[in-house]
């Protein structure tokens, strides 16, 4: 398989270095200066279908998909079409449409828990919200998370575990106010007897749990047996609100999301990425009688210029039209599963220890030879031997998160060759880290 010659990315480099004069690490997200993993990142031109170009004209199999968000690929033609006669009728208004109705509609027929929608920007806006709302309705201070769980830069989700699962947490960035931290206590994913013991020590105190129903932010985790209810049950013997972050399994896993999947009902979701087609929206929603606290109906202030923006709700629901076609998801499933098979298989024939984690689209290639059901697991991956094997897909034209801890994502756009392909490269890049 052709590689990429090193000197191919002189424009990308230079663009970078310009970046750096005028954007604080030279991006806008840290994750996209590939800090973890080395070298110039890539600088993007264009993309297309399961596509993107850099600006230096290679071409690459996008596997991030801007991070989830883009299932059916890049500039769906119809969605990019919509986009163009929406433009046309004006971009932003400040005032309410009845493309807000129909998305929310949409949302509340696919995932029943949503009486109530709420429309924001970002999936960060959505947890702030949920976590503010969960404190006004109970009464109470504390939120639960787990280790490794990402649910955006908010204060209080910045935390890390103190030095026992009873211990409050403490703040993980600076600018964090301690007093804030100790507000958020920390467990093990997939561990509900520690959420037990927090409960018996912070019974009163704990105002919602918060969880990805699918850790995809510790690289992709499932939950085990009986997690996911044995959290359903517990926070409502405590009194307490069971929030699932669902910004990046909404609609990714199946027409709905994880709480469709596992049967789980939750008081508040979080929903984001696929949502908004591509552009910037994201929601929070649930039972009637605690959404009915957000203002203007109720006392818990959330406001956004630029939530329900007309080009995003178009986007939106030009996407879950599609999604909602029959078979789509049968597709998604095949081509996933088939790419994970490729993995194993490649991790076999070239001995590296490995483990592939796969729920519906969304896979992690974990360096370890552990089962990884939590993040103290997945902290044992090699994450040497991810920079290196990461590299050399870029190398083969793959590119995938830049990062061990990151979800990879295949998209409907993305082909039987195209997955055909990225097993090939898979295995060509583990014998060439290995050699």
């Amino acid at each position: 398989m052709a590689t990429i010659p090193e000197q191919q990315h002189t424009r990308s480099q230079r663009a970078f270095e310009r970046a750096r004069r005028v954007l604080v690490g030279g991006v806008n997200s840290p994750v996209r200066a590939f800090g973890a993993v080395g070298g110039s990142p890539v600088i993007v031109d264009r993309a297309q279908g399961a596509q993107l170009w850099d600006v230096d004209g290679n071409a690459y199999i996008d596997f991030v998909c801007s991070w989830g968000a883009l299932i059916l690929g890049h500039a769906h033609a119809e969605i990019s079409a919509a986009l163009a006669e929406q433009a046309a009728r004006g971009t932003s208004y400040g005032m309410t449409t009845e493309l807000e109705i129909e998305l929310a509609e949409m949302l509340q027929k696919a995932l029943p828990s949503m009486e109530r929608v709420r429309f924001v920007s970002s999936g960060t806006e959505a947890t702030m919200s949920a976590a503010r709302l969960a404190r006004a309705a109970t009464g109470r201070d504390f939120i639960v998370k787990f280790e490794g769980g990402y649910h955006g830069h908010g204060d209080s989700f910045l935390t890390k575990a103190g030095s026992g699962l009873a211990t409050l947490g403490i703040a993980a960035s600076p600018g964090v106010p301690q007093a804030l931290a100790q507000l958020t206590l920390d467990a093990p994913y997939n561990d509900l007897a520690a959420v037990e013991r927090l409960f018996e020590k912070h019974a009163k105190q704990i105002a919602a749990v918060i969880v990805e129903p699918v850790a995809a932010n510790m690289g992709v985790i499932p939950p085990a047996q009986g997690f996911l209810s044995g959290l359903r049950e517990l926070t409502r013997r405590h009194g307490a609100l069971l929030i699932f972050d669902e910004v990046i399994t909404g609609f990714r896993l199946c027409f709905g999301g994880a709480q469709t999947l596992f049967g789980i009902e939750p008081d508040l979701t979080t929903l984001g990425k696929i949502i908004g087609g591509g552009l910037p929206v994201a929601a929070y929603g649930g039972r009637r009688d605690l959404m009915e606290q957000v203002a203007p109906v109720g006392p818990v202030y959330q406001a956004g210029t630029l939530s329900g923006n007309p080009l995003a709700m178009r986007a939106g629901i030009e996407t879950l039209k599609r999604l909602a076609a029959p078979g789509f998801y049968d597709s998604l499933e095949r081509k996933s599963k088939m790419l994970g098979d490729l993995t194993r298989q490649a991790l076999s024939e070239t001995g590296v220890a490995g483990q592939v984690a796969r729920v519906g689209s969304l896979l992690t290639l974990f360096f370890t030879a552990n089962p990884v059901d939590n993040y103290a697991a997945a902290k044992t991956s090699d994450t040497r031997r991810f920079v290196s094997f990461f590299q050399e897909l870029l190398r083969r034209g793959f590119l995938m998160a830049p990062s061990q801890f990151e979800a990879l994502f295949v998209a409907a756009a993305h082909t039987e060759d195209d997955i055909r392909r990225a097993g090939a490269a898979c295995r060509e890049s583990l014998a060439a880290i290995v050699s």
